[in-house]
Protein backbone atom coordinates (compact mmCIF):
# COMPACT_ATOMS: atom_id res chain seq x y z
CA UNK A 1 0.00 0.00 0.00
CA UNK A 2 1.18 3.23 -1.07
CA UNK A 3 2.73 5.63 1.87
CA UNK A 4 0.93 8.43 3.08
CA UNK A 5 2.29 11.44 3.09
CA UNK A 6 3.66 13.33 6.67
CA UNK A 7 1.29 15.71 7.94
CA UNK A 8 2.60 18.82 10.10
CA UNK A 9 0.79 20.73 12.42
CA UNK A 10 0.96 24.12 12.98
CA UNK A 11 2.62 25.51 16.06
CA UNK A 12 0.08 28.05 17.41
CA UNK A 13 -0.52 26.24 20.45
CA UNK A 14 2.86 26.50 22.24
CA UNK A 15 1.66 28.50 25.42
CA UNK A 16 -1.10 25.47 25.79
CA UNK A 17 1.05 22.89 25.76
CA UNK A 18 3.52 24.51 27.85
CA UNK A 19 0.50 25.75 30.25
CA UNK A 20 -0.92 21.93 30.56
CA UNK A 21 2.37 20.04 31.05
CA UNK A 22 3.16 22.31 33.74
CA UNK A 23 -0.11 21.88 35.31
CA UNK A 24 0.17 18.47 35.11
CA UNK A 25 4.12 18.25 36.51
CA UNK A 26 3.27 20.53 39.52
CA UNK A 27 -0.30 18.33 40.03
CA UNK A 28 2.46 15.07 40.56
CA UNK A 29 5.10 17.11 42.36
CA UNK A 30 2.00 18.18 44.93
CA UNK A 31 0.97 14.45 45.45
CA UNK A 32 4.58 13.14 45.39
CA UNK A 33 3.44 10.63 42.49
CA UNK A 34 4.48 9.30 38.93
CA UNK A 35 2.54 9.31 35.49
CA UNK A 36 2.60 5.33 35.34
CA UNK A 37 0.76 2.73 37.26
CA UNK A 38 0.33 2.29 40.73
CA UNK A 39 -0.49 -1.21 43.32
CA UNK A 40 -4.12 -0.12 43.10
CA UNK A 41 -3.96 -0.39 39.34
CA UNK A 42 -1.66 -3.74 39.53
CA UNK A 43 -4.78 -4.79 42.10
CA UNK A 44 -7.46 -3.80 39.76
CA UNK A 45 -5.64 -6.10 36.83
CA UNK A 46 -5.26 -8.90 39.33
CA UNK A 47 -8.93 -8.44 40.31
CA UNK A 48 -10.18 -8.53 36.21
CA UNK A 49 -7.95 -10.90 35.43
CA UNK A 50 -9.37 -13.61 38.47
CA UNK A 51 -12.92 -12.63 37.55
CA UNK A 52 -12.17 -13.26 34.07
CA UNK A 53 -10.90 -16.96 34.81
CA UNK A 54 -13.67 -17.15 37.41
CA UNK A 55 -15.85 -16.64 34.68
CA UNK A 56 -14.47 -19.43 31.83
CA UNK A 57 -13.78 -21.98 34.67
CA UNK A 58 -17.61 -21.53 35.68
CA UNK A 59 -18.89 -21.73 31.55
CA UNK A 60 -16.43 -24.91 31.65
CA UNK A 61 -18.91 -26.57 34.22
CA UNK A 62 -22.12 -25.55 32.60
CA UNK A 63 -24.87 -28.21 31.54
CA UNK A 64 -27.54 -25.43 30.51
CA UNK A 65 -27.11 -23.48 27.28
CA UNK A 66 -28.48 -19.87 29.00
CA UNK A 67 -26.25 -20.69 31.94
CA UNK A 68 -23.25 -21.11 29.89
CA UNK A 69 -24.39 -18.05 27.90
CA UNK A 70 -24.31 -15.85 31.18
CA UNK A 71 -20.79 -17.58 32.25
CA UNK A 72 -19.11 -17.46 29.04
CA UNK A 73 -19.83 -13.80 28.16
CA UNK A 74 -19.11 -12.82 31.19
CA UNK A 75 -15.40 -14.39 30.22
CA UNK A 76 -15.21 -12.30 26.89
CA UNK A 77 -17.07 -9.32 28.85
CA UNK A 78 -14.20 -8.85 31.63
CA UNK A 79 -11.50 -9.65 28.89
CA UNK A 80 -13.03 -6.33 27.18
CA UNK A 81 -12.69 -4.89 30.09
CA UNK A 82 -8.77 -5.56 30.14
CA UNK A 83 -8.31 -4.60 26.89
CA UNK A 84 -9.76 -1.25 27.88
CA UNK A 85 -8.35 -0.80 31.43
CA UNK A 86 -4.70 -2.51 30.40
CA UNK A 87 -4.26 -2.38 26.40
CA UNK A 88 -5.06 0.76 25.83
CA UNK A 89 -2.69 2.28 28.87
CA UNK A 90 0.22 -0.12 28.13
CA UNK A 91 -0.02 -0.16 24.24
CA UNK A 92 1.27 3.90 24.95
CA UNK A 93 4.09 2.74 27.49
CA UNK A 94 2.07 4.18 30.59
CA UNK A 95 1.12 1.50 32.38
CA UNK A 96 4.82 -0.06 33.31
CA UNK A 97 8.39 1.78 32.67
CA UNK A 98 9.71 -0.30 30.86
CA UNK A 99 8.53 -0.37 27.25
CA UNK A 100 9.51 -4.48 27.40
CA UNK A 101 7.12 -4.69 30.06
CA UNK A 102 3.98 -3.47 28.74
CA UNK A 103 4.88 -5.08 25.27
CA UNK A 104 4.11 -8.40 27.46
CA UNK A 105 1.82 -7.60 29.48
CA UNK A 106 -0.42 -6.67 26.51
CA UNK A 107 0.45 -10.32 25.05
CA UNK A 108 -1.24 -11.95 28.07
CA UNK A 109 -4.36 -10.05 28.48
CA UNK A 110 -5.22 -9.78 24.71
CA UNK A 111 -5.58 -13.63 25.03
CA UNK A 112 -9.28 -13.47 25.84
CA UNK A 113 -10.55 -10.93 23.47
CA UNK A 114 -8.41 -12.15 20.75
CA UNK A 115 -7.09 -8.50 19.20
CA UNK A 116 -3.40 -9.00 18.25
CA UNK A 117 -1.88 -6.15 20.81
CA UNK A 118 1.01 -5.09 17.65
CA UNK A 119 -1.57 -4.46 15.35
CA UNK A 120 -4.07 -2.51 17.32
CA UNK A 121 -1.21 -0.32 19.15
CA UNK A 122 -0.12 0.70 15.82
CA UNK A 123 -3.65 2.06 14.69
CA UNK A 124 -4.14 3.32 17.80
CA UNK A 125 -1.27 4.90 18.92
CA UNK A 126 0.64 5.91 15.43
CA UNK A 127 -2.11 6.34 13.64
CA UNK A 128 -5.43 7.71 14.77
CA UNK A 129 -3.57 9.46 17.98
CA UNK A 130 -1.46 11.73 15.48
CA UNK A 131 -4.38 11.83 12.84
CA UNK A 132 -7.86 11.42 14.74
CA UNK A 133 -10.77 12.56 12.64
CA UNK A 134 -8.17 13.08 9.27
CA UNK A 135 -9.64 11.61 5.85
CA UNK A 136 -7.34 8.28 5.11
CA UNK A 137 -4.99 9.18 8.11
CA UNK A 138 -7.03 7.81 10.62
CA UNK A 139 -8.10 3.81 10.38
CA UNK A 140 -11.01 4.42 12.89
CA UNK A 141 -13.00 6.67 10.05
CA UNK A 142 -11.75 4.31 6.85
CA UNK A 143 -14.51 4.36 4.27
CA UNK A 144 -16.15 0.55 4.76
CA UNK A 145 -18.89 0.96 2.25
CA UNK A 146 -21.48 0.40 5.00
CA UNK A 147 -21.49 3.04 7.48
CA UNK A 148 -20.42 7.09 6.32
CA UNK A 149 -18.30 8.59 8.98
CA UNK A 150 -17.12 11.57 7.09
CA UNK A 151 -18.79 14.09 4.37
CA UNK A 152 -15.75 13.22 1.97
CA UNK A 153 -17.03 9.68 1.61
CA UNK A 154 -19.27 8.28 -1.02
CA UNK A 155 -22.81 8.43 0.02
CA UNK A 156 -25.55 5.89 -0.55
CA UNK A 157 -29.15 5.48 -0.29
CA UNK A 158 -29.51 2.85 2.38
CA UNK A 159 -27.65 5.04 4.71
CA UNK A 160 -30.28 7.18 5.10
CA UNK A 161 -31.37 4.36 7.74
CA UNK A 162 -27.08 4.20 9.11
CA UNK A 163 -28.74 5.83 12.98
CA UNK A 164 -30.71 2.55 13.08
CA UNK A 165 -28.74 0.02 12.31
CA UNK A 166 -25.16 1.34 13.08
CA UNK A 167 -25.03 -0.78 16.28
CA UNK A 168 -24.88 -3.47 14.21
CA UNK A 169 -21.95 -2.36 12.78
CA UNK A 170 -20.55 -1.86 16.07
CA UNK A 171 -21.09 -4.93 17.32
CA UNK A 172 -19.60 -6.65 14.62
CA UNK A 173 -16.01 -4.34 14.70
CA UNK A 174 -13.91 -7.07 17.34
CA UNK A 175 -15.12 -9.85 15.22
CA UNK A 176 -13.57 -8.32 12.18
CA UNK A 177 -10.66 -6.74 13.52
CA UNK A 178 -9.73 -9.78 15.54
CA UNK A 179 -10.41 -12.05 12.40
CA UNK A 180 -9.71 -10.05 9.20
CA UNK A 181 -7.68 -6.82 9.70
CA UNK A 182 -5.10 -8.14 11.81
CA UNK A 183 -4.21 -10.86 8.98
CA UNK A 184 -4.31 -8.00 6.47
CA UNK A 185 -2.22 -6.26 8.45
CA UNK A 186 0.33 -8.52 9.57
CA UNK A 187 0.26 -9.95 5.73
CA UNK A 188 1.39 -6.35 4.92
CA UNK A 189 -1.89 -5.40 3.11
CA UNK A 190 -2.61 -2.36 4.99
CA UNK A 191 -0.53 0.57 5.59
CA UNK A 192 -0.07 -0.64 10.00
CA UNK A 193 2.70 -3.50 8.84
CA UNK A 194 5.70 -1.28 8.21
CA UNK A 195 5.24 0.34 11.24
CA UNK A 196 4.75 -2.86 13.47
CA UNK A 197 7.49 -3.32 16.64
CA UNK A 198 8.16 -7.43 15.38
CA UNK A 199 8.74 -7.79 11.43
CA UNK A 200 9.13 -10.93 9.19
CA UNK A 201 9.54 -14.38 10.61
CA UNK A 202 9.55 -13.26 14.14
CA UNK A 203 6.67 -11.19 13.78
CA UNK A 204 4.87 -13.98 12.33
CA UNK A 205 5.80 -16.43 14.88
CA UNK A 206 4.46 -13.74 17.71
CA UNK A 207 1.13 -13.19 15.88
CA UNK A 208 0.66 -16.62 15.21
CA UNK A 209 0.94 -17.56 18.82
CA UNK A 210 -1.49 -15.08 20.27
CA UNK A 211 -3.89 -16.28 17.92
CA UNK A 212 -3.22 -19.88 18.80
CA UNK A 213 -3.69 -19.21 22.20
CA UNK A 214 -6.87 -17.37 22.08
CA UNK A 215 -9.03 -20.25 19.75
CA UNK A 216 -7.26 -23.13 22.43
CA UNK A 217 -8.87 -20.69 24.96
CA UNK A 218 -12.39 -19.65 24.06
CA UNK A 219 -13.26 -22.68 21.41
CA UNK A 220 -11.05 -25.33 21.77
CA UNK A 221 -11.21 -26.11 25.02
CA UNK A 222 -14.60 -25.84 25.51
CA UNK A 223 -15.65 -27.47 22.24
CA UNK A 224 -13.50 -30.52 23.82
CA UNK A 225 -14.90 -30.52 27.48
CA UNK A 226 -18.48 -29.24 27.27
CA UNK A 227 -20.50 -31.81 24.11
CA UNK A 228 -22.76 -33.06 23.87
CA UNK A 229 -24.87 -31.26 26.43
CA UNK A 230 -23.37 -27.92 24.86
CA UNK A 231 -23.42 -28.45 20.92
CA UNK A 232 -20.34 -26.98 19.01
CA UNK A 233 -22.83 -24.37 17.22
CA UNK A 234 -23.80 -23.20 20.36
CA UNK A 235 -20.45 -22.91 21.99
CA UNK A 236 -19.69 -20.85 17.95
CA UNK A 237 -22.82 -18.71 18.39
CA UNK A 238 -21.94 -17.69 21.93
CA UNK A 239 -18.70 -16.52 21.10
CA UNK A 240 -19.40 -14.72 18.37
CA UNK A 241 -22.53 -13.44 19.89
CA UNK A 242 -20.10 -12.40 23.24
CA UNK A 243 -17.58 -10.62 21.14
CA UNK A 244 -20.32 -8.41 19.41
CA UNK A 245 -21.96 -7.33 22.64
CA UNK A 246 -18.49 -6.40 23.45
CA UNK A 247 -17.82 -5.02 21.01
CA UNK A 248 -20.90 -2.91 20.79
CA UNK A 249 -19.84 -1.24 24.35
CA UNK A 250 -16.28 -0.44 23.15
CA UNK A 251 -16.92 1.44 19.80
CA UNK A 252 -19.83 3.49 21.32
CA UNK A 253 -17.39 4.72 24.16
CA UNK A 254 -14.74 5.02 22.08
CA UNK A 255 -15.53 6.25 18.55
CA UNK A 256 -18.55 7.87 19.63
CA UNK A 257 -16.62 10.96 21.29
CA UNK A 258 -15.13 11.54 17.89
CA UNK A 259 -18.23 11.48 16.09
CA UNK A 260 -20.22 13.58 18.86
CA UNK A 261 -18.06 16.90 17.93
CA UNK A 262 -18.57 15.99 13.76
CA UNK A 263 -15.45 18.04 12.59
CA UNK A 264 -13.63 16.17 10.01
CA UNK A 265 -10.84 17.54 8.03
CA UNK A 266 -9.10 16.42 4.27
CA UNK A 267 -5.18 16.70 4.05
CA UNK A 268 -4.32 19.83 2.98
CA UNK A 269 -2.27 19.38 -0.21
CA UNK A 270 1.25 21.03 1.75
CA UNK A 271 0.75 18.54 4.07
CA UNK A 272 0.47 20.79 6.65
CA UNK A 273 -2.92 21.45 9.11
CA UNK A 274 -4.30 24.92 9.40
CA UNK A 275 -4.01 24.73 13.24
CA UNK A 276 -1.81 23.30 15.79
CA UNK A 277 -2.28 19.83 17.46
CA UNK A 278 -3.70 20.88 20.69
CA UNK A 279 -6.33 22.83 18.92
CA UNK A 280 -7.38 19.36 16.19
CA UNK A 281 -7.75 17.38 19.54
CA UNK A 282 -10.29 19.99 21.35
CA UNK A 283 -11.37 20.21 17.99
CA UNK A 284 -12.45 16.78 17.22
CA UNK A 285 -13.09 14.99 21.18
CA UNK A 286 -14.98 15.03 23.85
CA UNK A 287 -15.16 14.32 27.89
CA UNK A 288 -18.36 12.98 29.35
CA UNK A 289 -19.60 12.27 33.12
CA UNK A 290 -20.22 8.69 34.05
CA UNK A 291 -22.89 8.33 36.56
CA UNK A 292 -21.61 7.60 39.48
CA UNK A 293 -18.21 8.85 39.02
CA UNK A 294 -16.49 6.11 40.03
CA UNK A 295 -17.59 4.07 37.04
CA UNK A 296 -14.82 6.06 34.81
CA UNK A 297 -12.16 4.48 36.78
CA UNK A 298 -13.84 1.18 35.60
CA UNK A 299 -13.86 1.91 32.36
CA UNK A 300 -10.48 2.21 32.15
CA UNK A 301 -11.14 6.22 31.81
CA UNK A 302 -12.60 5.63 28.28
CA UNK A 303 -15.38 8.37 29.17
CA UNK A 304 -12.17 11.35 29.48
CA UNK A 305 -10.86 10.41 25.84
CA UNK A 306 -10.19 13.92 25.12
CA UNK A 307 -7.61 14.07 28.43
CA UNK A 308 -6.62 10.69 27.02
CA UNK A 309 -5.42 12.55 23.69
CA UNK A 310 -3.95 15.37 25.57
CA UNK A 311 -2.23 13.24 28.13
CA UNK A 312 -1.68 9.58 26.24
CA UNK A 313 1.44 8.26 27.79
CA UNK A 314 -0.22 8.94 31.26
CA UNK A 315 -1.89 6.36 32.97
CA UNK A 316 -5.75 6.57 33.27
CA UNK A 317 -5.84 6.80 36.95
CA UNK A 318 -4.86 10.19 36.88
CA UNK A 319 -7.78 11.07 34.13
CA UNK A 320 -10.07 12.69 36.53
CA UNK A 321 -7.27 15.12 38.39
CA UNK A 322 -5.83 15.79 34.79
CA UNK A 323 -9.03 16.68 33.11
CA UNK A 324 -9.92 19.51 36.17
CA UNK A 325 -6.11 20.58 34.67
CA UNK A 326 -7.47 21.26 31.45
CA UNK A 327 -11.15 22.66 32.57
CA UNK A 328 -8.40 25.43 34.52
CA UNK A 329 -6.46 25.66 31.64
CA UNK A 330 -8.12 25.88 28.56
CA UNK A 331 -10.59 28.77 29.44
CA UNK A 332 -7.07 30.61 29.15
CA UNK A 333 -6.34 30.13 25.58
CA UNK A 334 -10.14 31.04 24.71
CA UNK A 335 -10.93 27.25 24.27
CA UNK A 336 -14.38 25.93 25.54
CA UNK A 337 -13.95 22.55 27.75
CA UNK A 338 -16.89 20.78 29.12
CA UNK A 339 -17.77 17.40 30.48
CA UNK A 340 -20.96 15.84 28.61
CA UNK A 341 -23.82 13.64 30.37
CA UNK A 342 -23.78 10.48 28.52
CA UNK A 343 -27.15 11.50 27.40
CA UNK A 344 -25.92 14.19 25.79
CA UNK A 345 -23.28 12.14 23.82
CA UNK A 346 -25.54 9.48 22.93
CA UNK A 347 -28.10 12.31 21.26
CA UNK A 348 -25.03 13.84 19.46
CA UNK A 349 -24.07 10.39 18.34
CA UNK A 350 -27.33 10.29 16.47
CA UNK A 351 -27.01 13.60 15.21
CA UNK A 352 -24.10 12.90 14.07
CA UNK A 353 -25.64 9.65 11.85
CA UNK A 354 -28.40 11.45 10.43
CA UNK A 355 -26.44 14.01 9.12
CA UNK A 356 -23.79 12.05 7.68
CA UNK A 357 -26.76 9.48 6.33
CA UNK A 358 -28.28 12.38 4.57
CA UNK A 359 -28.00 12.65 0.50
CA UNK A 360 -25.53 15.51 0.54
CA UNK A 361 -26.07 18.69 -1.94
Amino acid sequence: MKPLRPLAYRRDDSGLHRALMQAAQHYLAANGDHRFADGGMLVKVALLLTLCGLCYGLSLQQQNGWAFFACYFGFIFIGMFLTVNVVHDASHNAFFRRPWANRWLNALVSVPLGLDPDCWRVRHVLFHHAHNNIEHYDPDIDANGVLRQTPFQRWRPFMRAQRYYWPLVAALTFPYYIWLFDWLDRAGRTRVAARMAQQGVRGWCGFLAGKAAHLLLVLAIPCWLLPPAIGIGQILLVYLLSQMLSSLLFVMLIIGTHWAKANFYQAPAQGAMPHGWYHHVFATTFDWLTRPRWLGYWLGGANLHLTHHLFPHWSHRHYPALSRIIGEVAPRFGIDYRLLELEELLRLQQRFLSAMGRKPH
